[in-house]
């Protein structure tokens, strides 16, 4: 028997799930780690792995990792971060964003202050003063990126879905001219190799493969966004429809459309994932994430007060309170203003009140978000799935659909780890036939 492993390094933890040929989940495992401390997650990684049933581990076919996007890692030649770790909402200083928007064409996505590029410079202004005598190379890492490095070897990898935020051309399937331009500058920075995600980068290190109990000729596959990882397992492993999307209720609120074209809009930071599918061809998922979300629920709210005082809402009833509930100035999407406040006030006494008007607010910031999506030309959404931990909350869902006008749809999994183990032995995401393409060209 063949088990695909997905893993997930998400913002609050890491999970593994193994699943068969048939696409049930054979096995799970979590485990904490430290997004900051990329040590940590070297630990974490291993660990899931090695806490698997060993019938299972040992009949590994293949692993795919997703990480959070656009957090980065500037490396030496052995792989050892030499500098902290920007994660995926680290702002770049506004010197640095105007560096970026003198390289990159305007209004580029890699314009942003959270981009991957601009924290390349930030991080090469650092190390500007520790210049490079012995030549040492700097590799240029995303999360997954560095752990799928742990265990195939090969330092410099990278897939498209990551590699999008660093400038990566993702319709023509190469770095760009202007980014190209700018790397002759830096001889010493290695931007990664970029492949489909999905697709084989090599095998597990036969070091690697006894010390977790995997099999020798276990294939390493490269990666995926946490995110993107999400969306395949929302909707399973059955072939999706065009208009087809996905709510990400996690810390923030990601929203995804499978759409048959792709949109990018810098003032919103939208932006579309390519995904090459066996039936429709290029599709393209367009998405773009709001700063509202979970992360605002538990400043006021433990697990189980959420789930308490959720019971005692009535989602048929629509609250008179507005808020905008973010944890701190600026929002990108829906609304493109970086000197937004929080609204949060009237604050009622009574608890119950208070929390239907968070989750009545955001639903309505959901509904403006697919509604811009589409305003800008993404394909409209025909049903909505929704992950993340949101999800299991049945009063926001109820609450969501009075604004969403798509069927709402009951994810089977919406773990993104199933999604990457999906990914990886997915028989309608078809990137090796991109691949196959891409080499005949």
């Amino acid at each position: 028997m063949k088990y695909y492993l997905g893993i997930d390094f998400g913002t609050s933890g890491v999970r593994a799930i193994a699943i068969d040929q048939n696409h049930e989940v054979v096995a799970t495992s979590k485990s904490n780690y430290d997004l900051r401390d990329y040590a940590t997650w070297k630990i974490a990684l291993y660990e899931v792995i090695a806490d698997l049933p060993i019938a299972i581990k040992s009949n590994i076919f293949r692993i795919l990792i997703d990480g959070t996007s656009a957090t980065v890692l500037l490396c030496d030649r052995d792989g050892k971060s030499i500098l902290p770790t920007m994660i995926y909402s680290d702002a770049c200083p506004p010197e640095v964003v105007a560096q970026v928007q003198t390289i990159a064409p305007s209004k580029h996505l890699t314009c942003s202050s959270t981009s991957s590029f601009a924290k390349l410079l930030t991080m090469l202004e650092q190390v500007n003063d520790q210049a490079d005598d012995q030549g040492r190379s700097l590799y240029f890492l995303h999360q997954a990126d560095w752990l799928g490095y742990l265990l195939h070897g090969k330092l410099g990898i990278s897939d498209y879905h990551n590699a999008l935020k660093l400038g990566y051309d993702a319709f023509l399937l190469n770095y760009p001219n202007w980014l190209q331009t700018w790397q002759a500058q830096y001889p010493l920075v290695i931007l990664p190799e970029v492949l489909a995600p999905a697709e084989t980068v090599g095998f597990v290190q036969r070091e690697i493969a006894v010390k977790l109990g995997l099999p020798n000729n276990c294939a390493i596959a490269a990666g995926t966004t946490d995110s993107n990882a999400a969306f395949f397992a929302c909707v399973g492993h059955s072939s999706p429809d065009i208009g087809t999307a996905v709510t990400s209720l996690g810390s923030t609120m990601v929203l995804k459309v499978l759409s048959d074209r792709p949109i990018t809009n810098a003032d919103y930071g939208i932006y579309s994932h390519r995904l090459e599918h066996s039936q429709y061809g290029c599709l393209w998922l367009v998405g773009g994430a709001s700063n509202v979300g979970g992360a605002v629920l538990k400043q006021f709210f433990s697990d189980q007060q959420l789930q308490e005082i959720s019971d005692r809402i009535d989602p048929n009833v629509t609250s008179s309170l507005d808020y905008y509930p973010l944890t701190k100035k600026g929002e990108r999407f829906p609304l493109n203003d970086p000197h937004l406040i929080p609204r949060l006030d009237p604050r009622p006494d009574n608890p119950v009140d208070f929390l239907h008007g968070l989750l009545e607010s955001m639903a309505k910031i959901e509904a403006q978000g697919y509604e811009l999506l589409q305003k800008l030309g993404a394909t409209s959404p025909t049903q909505i799935y929704t992950a993340g931990g949101g999800s299991k909350n049945l009063v926001w869902t109820k609450i969501r659909d009075r604004y969403l006008h798509s069927p709402m749809r009951d994810a089977s999994q919406t773990e993104a780890a199933y999604g990457a183990a999906l990914l990886t032995h997915s028989q309608f995401w078809d990137f090796h036939h991109l691949q196959r393409g891409k080499s005949q060209n």
